[in-house]
């Protein structure tokens, strides 16, 4: 069985594997830019989604012409379709007042990266501003965590500490974070580097990771919607 030998060998990635995470982390920001800038008081999810994914693609043809382009897409929620961190796009139209999930997810020859943020139609009313900001902490937080000799384990107990005294742990989703690299159909992400409680990898140069952080308000509570932040971090040299 070499499944645990090749998964710890998968947690670092060589250099040019990094360039081509960070090139992607790059197109991530282009899908991200045209999802915000696609969102309109009666656009449909959907619209929205397409126009973040066509400015991705076209953005990894025109710089990596080379490459295969395969499944590169696009996540955007709103309302109560926030509730789950990637549930499918529809054709609900957008309202006032209304939370967003922008996801973007470029995928440059097998080697995917993710940018995730959480928007609002117009104003945020001041339960959702509030629950928008305890989950921007705990982002800020997790990533200042984030550092060799680190464990998995010990990253998640602390964000579990800060949700924790602010009485919002119950509405913690999952873990918070995992490494990124290649991805497919059949195969994913190392599972020994996620930053969950029972993972205790320790972490260190090489590695690639997320930090991100999600509350889910439930319906009909002040704030309703689910909460996400979403980045990638290296680990290099000089943390």
């Amino acid at each position: 069985d070499i499944a645990g030998a090749t998964m710890t060998q998968r947690m670092v990635k060589s250099a040019e594997e990094i360039a081509l995470i960070r090139e992607g982390a790059r197109v991530a920001d282009i899908g991200g830019e045209a999802v915000r800038d696609a969102i309109r008081i009666g656009t449909r999810e959907i619209d929205v989604a397409m126009a973040g994914r066509d400015a991705m693609e076209a953005e990894i043809a025109r710089t990596h012409p080379d490459s295969e382009l395969r499944d590169n897409w696009v996540w955007f929620q709103s309302g109560l379709n926030t509730d789950g961190a990637h549930n499918p796009v529809t054709t609900r139209k957008l309202e006032a007042g209304d939370i967003l999930s922008l996801n973007t997810f470029p995928m440059i020859s097998g080697y995917y990266t993710a940018l995730e943020r959480t928007l609002f139609v117009g104003e945020p009313d001041a339960a959702s501003l509030s629950i928008w900001e305890a989950n921007v902490a705990a982002h800020e937080l997790g990533l200042s965590l984030i550092k060799q000799g680190a464990t998995c384990s010990g990253i998640c107990a602390a964000i579990n500490d800060f949700f924790g005294a602010r009485d919002l742990l119950q509405y913690r989703s999952f873990g918070y974070g995992h490494s990124f690299g290649v991805l497919s159909h059949y195969y994913g992400r190392e599972a020994g580097l996620e930053l969950r409680e029972d993972i205790d990898t320790e972490l260190t140069k090489g590695m690639v990771v997320s930090m991100e952080p999600m509350l889910t308000i439930p319906a009909n509570h002040p704030g309703a919607g689910g909460y996400r932040e979403h980045d990638i971090v290296v680990l290099g040299e000089d943390g």
